[in-house]
């Protein structure tokens, strides 16, 4: 598929995201639930919509990962575009990356890695699927800037390349279970969020710069934002609300982008009923 026109590749996942939409009714259902509790204000026919979109822009960047992980190199500089204070990632200031679940979050790896000088690591959690597992490695290291820190591996490696200079690219935005997570406010409903963004700032002595990824008819812009003032603070339950404050603030410019397929409200604080029954 890296070799077809990026258009072809469009449409293809675009028929592939109306067929798992109409065949994946559990997951279908997660995405209902999520956008309705996130978007109250949306009626029956409009949440129906925005979940169409969000599977498709599922599939579309799923199909995209054969041009990234396998097109030339002139064909990636070409669909992936760098955009806004790419000065942020100049330099050896540690440096974390709040990169949300946006669909284009392999994109934005892609171009940071291949088109920047600095050395970028990220968090990978092994794939069930050991052939899917090594196409994976092999994609997001395919540029030779960027190393990938496995779970197992702890926080002391990690923040000690931070200290050193390297940029951690950094996806705390999910549910990973409520061991060490705070329950703080997303769109409104308490959700369990590991507070690792205040963290790792914190530890590697290191400025948070976010990176918001937009899925475009060419390809992908990738948008460096200004690092935030006054980040990371002592308190790790208003660093982590604040977080999905801003959070909110970029899923609104894009909302059927964002990875609303995984149940984001699977934990609940003690005493509220299960939101996915």
């Amino acid at each position: 598929m890296a070799y077809l026109p990026l258009a072809w590749v469009r449409v293809l996942g675009r028929l592939l995201g109306a067929v798992l939409h109409a065949v994946v009714g559990s997951r279908r259902r997660v995405v209902h639930t999520n956008l309705r509790l996130c978007f109250p204000a949306l009626d029956d026919a409009q949440v129906h919509a925005l979940t169409r979109r969000v599977f498709v822009r599922f599939a579309q960047a799923w199909l995209d990962r054969g041009w990234l992980w396998h097109g030339s190199e002139a064909l990636l500089r070409g669909r992936l575009t760098l955009s806004g204070a790419v000065n942020e990632l100049e330099g050896s200031t540690p440096t974390v990356i709040f990169a949300p679940h946006f669909v284009g979050l392999d994109a934005g790896w892609t171009a940071l890695t291949q088109q920047l000088p600095r050395h970028f690591t990220t968090i990978y959690t092994d794939q069930t699927n050991k052939l899917a597992d090594a196409w994976i490695l092999q994609g997001r290291q395919r540029f030779g800037s960027g190393r990938l820190f496995g779970r197992v591996e702890g926080v002391k490696t990690i923040v000690s390349s931070l200290r050193q200079g390297d940029v951690l690219y950094l996806l705390p935005d999910m549910n990973f279970g409520p061991h060490e997570s705070l329950f703080v406010p997303f769109y409104g409903v308490q959700a369990a969020t590991v507070p690792s963004l205040s963290r790792f700032a914190k530890l590697g002595r290191a400025k948070v710069v976010p990176v918001v990824t937009r899925m475009t008819d060419q390809g992908y812009e990738v948008q460096v934002l200004p690092a935030w003032d006054n980040f990371p603070t002592d308190d790790l339950q208003i660093d982590t609300a604040l977080m999905n404050t801003r959070l909110q603030s970029y899923i609104d410019t894009m909302p059927e982008q964002y990875y609303w397929v995984h149940k984001r409200f699977k934990d609940r604080p003690a005493g509220e009923a299960d939101l996915y029954g």
